[in-house]
């Protein structure tokens, strides 16, 4: 069975392509999807919808232009991966994780031991913790592999 993976969450190191890498590696049957990946792009989804005078407006239109591949990907995917990282606030994979939920998805959080106490809900939802990149290829490897 070939499995459909969502990577979601920060997009400031290679986590991403790390899990690719050791899924390759260890000849998992797996494919990948994510967010767009590209911060400017992201930003800039809406902007096919016309100009806004102000940021709110254009955000807004953005977010929602997203939010269909998102939503799309997320519905169509085996399992999802939510990284948190230490830089930046990743508010948009707490609500991949919450979307994960309520549409019954499951989902494996990535993140460090610093995040467990502003995590609790969105960690307390998901089927499991990791903190490093070879968790989750472990997970995968286990999760694809048996019979």
């Amino acid at each position: 069975m070939g499995w459909n993976i969502y990577l979601s969450g920060e997009i400031h190191t290679d986590w991403r392509d790390q899990i690719k890498t050791g899924c390759a590696q260890r000849g998992l049957s797996v494919s990948f999807s994510s967010a767009v990946t590209d911060h400017a792009a992201s930003d800039a989804a809406g902007d096919v919808l016309g100009d806004e005078d102000r940021p709110f407006w254009r955000d807004h239109k953005s977010a929602k232009v997203n939010a269909i591949r998102t939503r799309t990907l997320i519905e169509k995917c085996d399992l999802a991966v939510v990284r948190f990282g230490d830089q930046y606030r990743q508010w948009n994979a707490a609500f991949d994780a919450g979307t994960c939920a309520a549409l019954g998805k499951p989902y494996i959080t990535l993140h460090d031991d610093t995040l467990i106490h502003p995590l609790k809900e969105v960690d307390a939802a998901a089927m499991a913790w990791a903190t490093d990149v070879e968790q989750v290829v472990d997970m995968l490897v286990y999760l694809t592999t048996q019979d």
